[in-house]
């Protein structure tokens, strides 16, 4: 080799065979030198792409975090709760929701329930800080290799999704998403995360937040889900209606599975478990929205009127109230059937008005069009059906077909027996069953006690409404507004606005017993003739029955509901003050102070009415009716109160032989409690021997008022017993005469002997309560005098101190030409008056 150029050496150990080039020394400094520059040059590069690079990523990340929503208010952030409304006992009456979420905080979710979220959704929820690289990693590789989508989101970037972002699927979201989650991480616990994201995720069937979905998808807590039904609640917020467990069973199955498969392979449960689990079907039964308790409709609805008005829609619907009303379950339903059985009663005596309808049979299968009549669903037990055959003594006919949990009319197909026995009240005795029916015909059938058998119904074209109260708190303890809500939702107990007739009687009289008159004060039953001035025709009032009776007393008037007696009852003590006295039972805000009002001719409605009378039961005490007994808001702290009174000894902190803590009571006192024990005697009067004998049958002490207004287009009946007040109101929603003889006597005073008799129970009946002070007298109950030995109209009196019976009566009232009244041919009579 040529020695300007480097030298040939061997290595001594590779053998003499292999030789190393040794350059000269000035190439081996070239050589070096040029390695140097070339790695300041690579130095230089990088420091250069770091620098670019830093400085590019800066500027992204500054371009996409300028206008980031502030994730702080994460800490502040209160989701939509949806409201829920109970009953006195605690079930659950209405929801009311935009997103029907229940707001439940992290330490009460069961662990098996969070495991199968991050045993689905993230299972590394708890290590990574925002981002987990290795699912990103996971993504990518998946996608590539098989062309499928799968996401990489943490729970973390789910909250900033659903929290501060929009669902759009771009780049930019998504570069948004993953600064929001590392800002997250760092603002937040892991546990506050995950409460975050377990009440707000969508879970499908109006479910907002793991708690809805519980009780949506299987009516349960959170802490009585097993294993198959976690995983199932946890396979759902990837896609929920497209494992749908009705509509998508397989998929459902499928993924619930899958789940279940992660469950164990992350060790949350033990193979034998998750075998067991998988084995399982889905087991889902989706739970009905809207008014939970049957034919409590009118009730719930009444109630959110009442929120609205109170706290506003967007609080009811978003600001998780809970709200626990005066509604007793049980009074509710014997509500519904007694009323509807009144209907019905009114209804069957105007006879059979037809079929509701018709159907081809011969232009197909009968069930898909039956199916698709319109029917409400709050008159259980009532079926739709249709005619199939039918004869003399008998038909056939094919009852409405049912929907499944999707909707879908159910294949099989229903039918039934309609004896002749069960279109009795329709004349089917008479004409036979062939005579009223016709195949094709659709109507409205009932089941009967005997297996098999139909009754023939029909909904009654009267309405009506009940309402039944606590008198010494004014809670309304059950409340129905009419026939069906689902058909009208006009409630006649607190919307309608009628005339009492006579039923307002009670308030006149009690206004004069407050102001000096007793139950045995005598007043004329005779004609009378009120001049309205103003070129106004004279007014002639009359007793329903045409016929006048004499001297009377005020229990007679009220017993017997004389109309001349009111009228002139409230011409003596003056109608300004009856007026006033209206007022204060709280039935008008400003009766008009002329005489046909005595007679209630002023509008009022029934729970008006009926708050009137708790007032005259409880010994007049002011109450305040309420559908309402507590409202607390999202965190449990009440925010109003039906009850007001204050328990200043109820917080002591044991028993130290110190007095029984008493409430403080403010109600105002609108009567004397004598008072309201005369007028409650009187009225008991009306039930023993007056217009509402047949409220007797309920064999326990009544007192009530029965009210028919002209040509009978009003009846009415309130009656009550020493702890609960019950109100009646029958009429046509377009007013008009239901017909002679439809008085609240026939009518009403039935619908609530019928509900005291169901309600009753195994209670033991209560005499009304006598206040101290009152004397008790014998008398003569048509004269008003002291009743002599062996007197067959003598009662016991109620008089106040310092009064007494007279010895013989005395007449307040005359006839119109002045002189003394004297009944033609003596007749006295008080037959055939309401």
């Amino acid at each position: 080799c040529d020695a300007s150029r480097g030298s040939v050496r061997a290595d001594p150990n590779e053998g003499p065979q292999v030789m190393t080039y040794v350059p000269p020394r000035h190439i081996r400094k070239r050589s070096r030198s040029l390695a140097f520059q070339l790695l300041g040059f690579a130095f230089a590069a990088g420091v250069f792409l770091f620098v670019g690079g830093a400085a590019f990523s800066g500027v992204m990340l500054w371009y996409y975090a300028k206008d980031l929503p502030e994730y702080e208010r994460l800490a502040s952030y209160q989701p939509p709760v949806m409201s829920r409304i109970h009953a006195n006992d605690g079930s659950l009456l209405a929801e009311y929701a935009r997103e029907r979420r229940i707001f439940v905080p992290i330490n009460t979710i069961p662990k098996l329930l969070i495991d199968a979220f991050l045993a689905a959704e993230d299972k590394n929820f708890y290590s990574h800080g925002g981002i987990d690289p290795s699912g990103v990693a996971r993504a990518l590789y998946t996608n590539f290799k098989r062309g499928s989508k799968q996401g990489a989101s943490t729970i973390t970037q789910q909250v900033a999704k659903n929290f501060l972002l929009t669902n759009e699927r771009t780049f930019d979201r998504k570069i948004k998403e993953a600064i929001l989650a590392i800002r997250i991480e760092r603002a937040f616990s892991k546990d506050q995360i995950l409460e975050l994201y377990l009440n707000e995720i969508f879970l499908g069937v109006s479910s907002y937040g793991v708690a809805a979905a519980a009780l949506n998808y299987y009516g349960k807590e959170l802490h009585e889900l097993q294993i198959h039904e976690v995983a199932y609640l946890a396979a759902l917020p990837k896609a929920p209606n497209n494992y749908h467990p009705f509509k998508n069973t397989k998929d459902a199955l499928d993924r619930r599975n899958w789940v279940i498969g992660q469950m164990r392979e992350n060790g949350y449960i033990k193979r034998e478990e998750a075998e067991a689990a998988i084995k399982l079907p889905l087991g889902v039964s989706l739970r009905p929205f809207g008014a939970r308790i049957f034919a409590a409709e009118f009730f719930a609805e009444d109630v959110r009127r009442m929120l609205v008005e109170q706290f506003t829609e967007e609080k009811l619907y978003t600001g998780g109230l809970s709200v626990r009303t005066t509604l007793d379950p049980g009074y509710q339903r014997i509500a519904k059937k007694v009323l509807v059985d009144g209907l019905q009663r009114f209804d069957r005596s105007r006879g059979w008005r037809g079929p509701a309808g018709r159907i081809d049979l011969a232009a197909g299968e009968w069930g898909e069009a039956l199916g698709k009549a319109e029917t409400w669903n709050d008159i259980d037990p009532w079926r739709l059906a249709v005619v199939l055959e039918v004869n003399k003594s008998k038909a056939t006919v094919g009852l409405q077909p049912r929907r499944d949990q999707t909707g879908a009319l159910e294949a099989a197909r229903e039918t039934g027996i309609l004896p002749q026995a069960g279109a009795s009240w329709a004349g089917a005795k008479k004409k036979g069953l062939a005579g009223l029916l016709n195949p094709g015909d659709v109507i409205y059938v009932a089941p009967t006690e005997k297996a098999g058998e139909l009754e023939l119904m029909q909904v009654p074209e009267i309405e009506g409404g009940i309402v039944v109260m606590d008198p010494h708190t004014g809670r309304v303890l059950a409340l129905v507004g009419g026939f069906s809500f689902a058909e009208s939702q006009f409630d006649r107990v607190t919307q309608a606005r009628r005339q009492p007739g006579s039923a307002f009687k009670p308030f006149v009289y009690a206004t004069a017993l407050d102001n000096g008159y007793t139950p045995s004060s005598v007043i004329l039953d005779a004609p009378i003739e009120i001049d309205p001035g103003a070129g106004q025709d004279v007014w002639k009032p009359e007793n329903y029955s045409g016929k006048f009776y004499g001297p009377s007393t005020l229990r007679t008037g009220i017993e017997f509901s004389r109309n001349l007696m009111t009228v002139r009852l409230a011409q003596d003590i003056g109608m300004p003050l009856v007026s006033e006295y209206s007022r204060r039972f709280g039935i008008y805000d400003n009766l008009m102070p002329v005489l046909s009002m005595a007679l209630g001719a002023g509008e009022t409605t029934l729970l008006k009415l009926a708050t009137g009378y708790c007032i005259l039961a409880n010994g007049g005490r002011q109450v305040t009716p309420t559908l309402i007994d507590r409202i607390q808001d999202r965190r449990g702290k009440t925010v109003w109160s039906h009850d007001a009174r204050t328990c200043k000894a109820c917080t002591a902190d044991g028993w130290h032989n110190q007095e029984e803590p008493e409430l403080d009571d403010k109600r105002r006192q609108i009567i004397d409690p004598h008072t309201a024990y005369q007028i409650t005697s009187m009225m008991e009067g009306v039930v023993e021997r007056g217009t509402a004998t047949v409220v007797k049958e309920a064999g326990m002490p009544v007192a009530g008022k029965t009210g028919t207004t002209n040509d009978e287009k009003d009846a009415w009946f309130v009656g009550f017993t020493p702890d609960l007040v019950v109100g009646v109101f029958m009429g046509f929603d377009t007013p008009k005469a239901m017909g002679k003889g439809s008085t609240g006597g026939q009518l009403a005073a039935p619908v609530v002997r019928d509900f005291l008799m169901l309600s009753k129970g195994d209670r033991e009946a209560v005499p009304f309560r006598i206040p101290a002070g009152l004397k008790l007298v014998k008398i003569n109950r048509r004269t008003g005098a002291r009743a002599s030995p062996g007197d067959p109209d003598a009662i016991l009196e109620a008089f106040k101190p310092d009064t007494d019976p007279p010895d013989a009566y005395s007449v307040i009232g005359t006839t119109d030409n002045g002189e003394g009244w004297s009944a033609p041919g003596g007749d006295v009579s008080n037959g055939g008056l309401y």
